[in-house]
């Protein structure tokens, strides 16, 4: 008790030394930001004491000479020191550790299970915060954030390893997670799904190559490289090798009926969309093929089959009418066809508009009114189901080209509406009010990927890639605060075994034992 007194103690002096603060702040006359600059490092401080103080307070663990814990006698060997880095600050504390005998594993920490200690030096409240930062930012301007605001500084790679260690948790969350109230969900049940290239340091295929020595030494043929889509590169732009992440959408919305006019308007700009329903609890999901145990594990499949695995949760008597709104990747379709058989198969009308647009420059100028004009007018057609007219005038066109470029452009857009016709039976979908936009995959793809992955500089290895996007999604699912408690209470287990209790919560600083 009485190291726990010196540190109430020390907290106390620095609580007054706080409240001079406040008298020499006045009679020097102090801007107010600087009093709260002083006060705020001095509350880290008071607060480090308190802290030091509870766990003091705890005693050092010990639990006798022998003691009896699942089933194996343990020995009280010796005090260990253990760190742990806070919020406040670091320190550290001793206490006995337990083995079945004197130069063996230690097997049990009292104090450890008694406080929830967890399995690395760094607090949950540090990591969290740290964590909710770097799944924003690139790690160098998430750690100097954080040692801006708590004066503590963590390295990259502690930094990477913490990313690592909380994404292994992200699959079994996922598996946790109970299905939407169905009195807040919307009458139609859509998945969407499509790829976004990540740059990497060491393409897959090298690391494929890697694996195939050590276990295979060559035998085996080596799986197909997946890489994002390849394409012509544009003036300025640079080849980067790039590994797709797969990112997929499960939302429910409300059956909303248009005709081919409404979309000509929106299209236009000519009306505006606060009349639609609104998506309903959008999950997104993020797969990358990575090598686990010296296989590879492609992400397509994986992804589509925890897309399926949430459409039967949300309705799994599958009475909803379900959607699946995707590009023209035939590779997509395919798993579509494997995962959803039932689906309404839509192609995404804004990829098919971009079709449109490069047929129309290939006989007019850019951003010319005989563009636009050739533009509204096909795409009216497909609104209104008239998609074999629509490819019989491209196949009359084609033979009116002559140059080669333009004749190969037009080809290309030509294939991509045959491949696809099966898909666009627009004038059906808008009567049964589907939609027929991607907007919420294609955000996502946006949003969870390019925004963080893509940065200017950026290069990633698989694992670390894989680890960022577990967690930018589901802190972008707005799942966050739910992954960390069970991420905790999951670790917490591993560690203790299900002995210690789960804690109650403490209130406007009066302990009251949560329900």
């Amino acid at each position: 008790m009485m190291a726990k007194e010196r540190e109430l103690l020390k907290a106390k002096r620095i609580f007054q030394q706080m409240c001079e603060l406040i008298e020499i702040a006045a009679n020097k006359g102090l801007r107010i930001d600087q009093v709260e600059r002083n006060l705020f490092r001095q509350a880290l401080q008071l607060c480090l004491a308190l802290l030091k103080a509870f766990v003091k307070g705890e005693g050092n663990g010990d639990q006798g000479k022998k003691v009896e814990r699942n089933g194996k006698t343990l020995r009280r060997i010796k005090t260990v020191r253990r760190r742990y880095v806070s919020i406040f600050g670091e320190f550290s504390f001793k206490r006995y550790v337990y083995a079945p005998r004197e130069g063996q594993k230690v097997e049990w920490a009292p104090l450890d299970e008694q406080l929830g200690m967890p399995a690395s030096d760094f607090s949950y409240v540090l990591e969290d915060w740290q964590q909710k930062l770097v799944v924003k930012d690139p790690y160098g301007e998430a750690i100097e954030s954080l040692h801006d605001w708590l004066g503590i500084g963590l390295g990259v790679r502690t930094v990477e390893k913490m990313n690592d260690r909380m994404a292994q948790h992200a699959e079994h969350f996922r598996a946790s997670q109970k299905p939407p109230n169905p009195d807040e969900e919307g009458n139609v049940l859509v998945v969407s799904a499509d790829g976004k290239g990540v740059p990497m340091r060491r393409p897959l295929k090298e690391r494929i190559r890697e694996i195939a020595k050590k276990v295979t030494r060559g035998r085996k043929r080596e799986p197909k490289e997946e890489t994002s889509h390849s394409k012509r590169l544009g003036k300025g732009e640079k080849r980067t090798k790039k590994q797709m992440a797969y990112v997929g959408a499960v939302y429910s919305i409300d059956a909303y009926p248009r005709t081919a006019q409404d979309i000509m308007d929106e299209v236009r700009r000519r009306k505006f969309r606060d009349e639609r329903p609104k998506p309903q609890h959008k999950h997104v999901h993020v797969q990358m093929t990575r090598i686990l145990e010296g296989e590879v594990v492609k992400g397509m499949p994986i992804l589509f089959g925890n897309l399926a695995t949430e459409c039967v949760e949300r309705d799994p008597s599958e009475e909803k009418p379900l959607v699946c709104l995707m590009d023209g990747d035939p590779n997509l379709w395919d798993m579509q066809r494997e995962w959803f058989p039932n689906a309404v198969r839509i192609l995404d009308l804004y990829h098919v508009l971009e079709r449109l647009w490069k047929a129309a420059y290939v006989f007019h100028r850019e951003r010319s009114t005989e563009a636009e004009q050739f533009v509204d007018h096909y795409l009216q057609m497909l609104l209104e189901g008239k998609v074999g007219y629509v490819i019989g005038k491209m196949k009359r066109k084609l033979r009116q080209v002559t140059a080669r470029k333009k004749r190969a452009t037009l080809q290309q857009v030509l294939t991509y509406l045959q491949n696809n016709r099966q898909y666009m039976k627009y004038d059906e979908y808008l009567a049964a009010g589907y939609p027929i936009g991607s907007g919420v995959v294609e955000g996502a793809c946006r949003h969870v990927v390019k925004d963080r992955m893509e940065r200017t500089g950026m290069r990633w290895e698989i694992e670390g890639a894989h680890a960022m996007l577990e967690l930018r999604s589901i802190y972008l699912n707005q799942d966050w605060r739910e992954f960390l408690e069970f991420r905790i209470q999951r670790e917490q287990d591993a560690i203790y075994g299900g002995n210690r209790s789960r804690g109650g919560v403490l209130i406007c600083g009066l302990g009251e034992e949560g329900n």
